[in-house]
């Protein structure tokens, strides 16, 4: 079974992205709305699995029994991590995993994205990019 998860890990606001603050998502039900709007209401309660998968089965419609086997077949393979999320991507929102791999999410322009970025320690990602190049 493969997973996305990371821990004590946080992943900075891609290198490409032109947000200069942390953007709430602006479309409900977008991969990017369903994402904050799960690790924003709970920080440090999911890990990185536990929203990619949770958005999947959202957007998906698959129903709350079917979950775990619809789980498990979803990790059968790999998927995309939070680094390709459109929060890290397009609306400057940092992702921090803790010590257990849960997330929380921190603005570009807030105090404690500079501190967990120039800390040393958690471990420091890059969001991918946009674009090409």
């Amino acid at each position: 079974m493969h997973s996305t998860n990371y821990c004590a890990t946080f992943i900075a606001v891609s290198p490409d992205s032109d947000a200069a603050t942390g953007k709430v998502p602006g479309k409900p039900g977008s991969v990017a709305w369903l994402q904050w709007r799960m690790v924003s209401d709970h920080p440090y309660r999911f890990t990185s699995d536990d929203v990619i998968f949770a958005v999947h089965a959202e957007r998906n419609g698959i129903a709350e029994p079917d979950r775990p086997a619809a789980r498990a077949a979803f990790f059968a393979k790999g998927q995309p991590c939070l680094r390709s999320s459109p929060l890290v991507k397009t609306h400057g929102w940092g992702i921090h995993h803790d010590a257990q791999g849960r997330v929380a999410l921190f603005a570009v322009d807030s105090s404690r994205y500079a501190e967990l970025l120039d800390c040393g320690d958690p471990t420091v990602v890059v969001g991918m990019r946009s674009k090409r190049g």
